[in-house]
């Protein structure tokens, strides 16, 4: 690193912010840009037909020859997951820990990822220079082994960016947070703390995951027949404790979902998972052995449990159904806006004749820290300006009043929306500009093909149907040779509406036959008629708006 003064310092959040999920944020200093995460976020409930969400990257794209490096805090798909999209624009090396690095790689290969990826493993003590900065690391306590923050050191002091974190002073060595370089890092000076601000609006302290290793054991041992746990596919905590369970309780496991076994095989090998010798079956094993020495360990497509569980208890899941007297333990915290999803699922399980464990004490232990946690972690290291990340806007402005009540000024806090240009200097810190940001979304192979128009066009289909309507004219006779015919998905079942069906084609009929019988007509002046026409005539006889779609074939 230089010792000349770093003169341009800034930080943009691409994603991250103002929502859960899509973490990529950049941090640029004296034109060098470094990327800190390449997430993605799941859908949201508007987004029809939509696989996943990734950030806009039009700002690295058009910047590409000052992009360094891109650097990852962890191994969640939240934080990885959109780096195949990113580093199919741009040619730089990535860097993250070991099991961080494995599980990119896999997620690379899993979307079919076909250029080349420099990957460089680096741990908590590495140190990497470049001509403008050092970056150093710190390991922090995650659901997930080798979580790491990132410190970028400048000539103004450290930007630091926390990643997911919590304080579990009852965490296991694999989870250990390293307070100690936190601390060190306070002392030599932070410039800029981006912090995690998921659980900013929970009081106190994230209860430990200690009380979830009790609370699994005992509902393992009350438990009379088949344990059928649900998790997600990377909570690689929750997976140990519920092999440590299952340990004490002399039973079996089976691993039941691709996602869960690819995370599954990784951490086996590279000793992130502790395994004792005969635990895992084959599901095809099952039958060996009897109910009350049995757990199925399961998860869904995305590496998300609950879609897994009401097809088992639909009597639909491939592998394994629910069936009386098992006992469904649902070892994960809902995402958000599912909610009503989960307390369906519960019911259809109690239905099948499943008894539901997803008590608070189970599910509501968080990764992330909450208020008291989030206060400990702003003072260890006593930053000069902050910015709330990763989170709903109001949890950003629960964050912003944590850090004020931790003395840090109103004016050295910025709340920011995606794209914000924010500059940093010793001494002030203001937004300055904006950058392309937003949402890509990927549909299929399709990446960012599917905008607000066809969004909307979704939504108008799965409210009110479509209506087909297919006329044949015959250009120089002026008059209809077939049809008009309509074909209707969605709107009305024809059999039951047969009238209404009539007199919709009695209408084009009349439509058409009033245009062609003009000396001068178009094509797109018959279909708005009917689309017109049609509307109105529909709405007023069904109060219902269908999308219409007029095709007129010549002869």
């Amino acid at each position: 690193m230089d010792t000349e003064k770093n003169k341009h310092i800034k930080v943009v959040a691409l994603g991250g912010v103002g929502e859960i999920g899509k973490n990529m944020y950049i941090a640029e200093v004296n034109g060098d840009l470094f990327v800190l995460d390449a997430g993605l976020m799941f859908p949201e409930n508007e987004m029809l037909g939509i696989d996943i969400v990734i950030p806009d990257i039009t700002y690295l794209t058009q910047n590409k020859e000052r992009v360094k490096a891109i650097f990852l805090t962890h191994g969640h798909e939240d934080h990885i997951g959109a780096l195949s999209y990113l580093l199919r624009q741009l040619q730089v090396p990535v860097y993250g820990t070991r099991l961080t690095n494995a599980l990119a790689k896999a997620k690379l290969r899993e979307q079919e990822f076909k250029g080349h990826a420099e990957f460089i493993e680096i741990d908590s003590s590495s140190i990497v220079e470049f001509d403008s900065v050092s970056v150093s690391f710190f390991r922090t306590n995650h659901s997930i082994p080798d979580s790491v923050g990132i410190a970028i050191h400048t000539s103004e002091g450290a930007i630091v960016y926390t990643g997911d974190f919590k304080f579990d002073q009852a965490a296991s060595e694999l989870y250990k947070a390293d307070i100690g370089k936190m601390a060190k890092l306070g002392e030599q000076g932070v410039l800029c703390l981006l912090s995690d601000s998921t659980d900013a609006e929970k009081p106190g302290y994230t209860p430990s995951e200690a009380i979830v290793i009790r609370e699994m054991k005992d509902a393992f041992y009350n438990a009379k027949g088949r344990i059928i746990a649900a998790s997600f596919a990377s909570d690689l905590n929750r997976i140990q404790h519920i092999f440590d369970a299952a340990y004490e309780a002399r039973r079996k496991i089976a691993v039941v979902g691709k996602s869960l076994q690819q995370v599954f095989d990784i951490a086996i090998e590279m000793d992130y998972l502790y395994v004792p010798d005969d635990l895992i079956i084959r599901i095809s094993e099952l039958k060996d052995y009897p109910d009350d020495e049995i757990v199925i360990l399961t998860t869904g497509m995305q590496g998300e449990p609950i879609e897994a569980l009401q097809k088992m208890a639909k009597g639909a899941h491939k592998q394994v159904n629910i069936q009386s007297g098992d006992t469904v333990l649902i070892a994960a915290s809902p995402l958000r806006g599912s909610e009503v999803f989960i307390y369906k699922t519960i019911d259809m399980l109690s239905r099948a004749g499943a008894n539901v464990i997803s008590g608070k004490r189970l599910v509501s232990t968080s990764s992330h820290g909450s208020q008291e946690e989030l206060k400990f972690m702003i003072n260890l290291m006593n930053p000069k300006y902050f910015i709330p990340v990763h989170g709903e806007y109001r949890m950003l402005k629960a964050h912003e009043k944590i850090a004020k009540e931790c003395g840090i000024p109103v004016d050295r806090i910025a709340v920011i929306e995606k794209g914000d240009l924010v500059e940093i200097s010793s001494d002030q810190l203001k937004i300055t500009g904006k950058v392309p940001a937003g949402n890509v979304l990927v549909d299929g192979s399709g990446i960012g093909d599917v905008g607000n128009i066809v969004l909307r066009d979704r939504k108008l289909l799965s409210q009110d149907g479509i209506l087909i309507v297919v006329v044949t004219l015959n250009k120089v006779e002026k008059k209809i040779s077939a049809g008009p015919e309509i074909i209707s998905r969605g709107f009305v079942y024809v059999r039951e509406s047969e009238e209404l069906m009539d007199e919709s084609v009695k209408l084009v009929k009349g439509i058409v036959e009033k245009n062609i019988n003009r000396e001068f007509f178009d094509w797109s002046g018959i279909k708005q008629d009917m689309r017109d026409g049609l509307n109105q005539f529909l709405f007023e006889k069904t109060k219902r708006r269908p999308m219409i779609l007029p095709i007129i074939m010549e002869i």
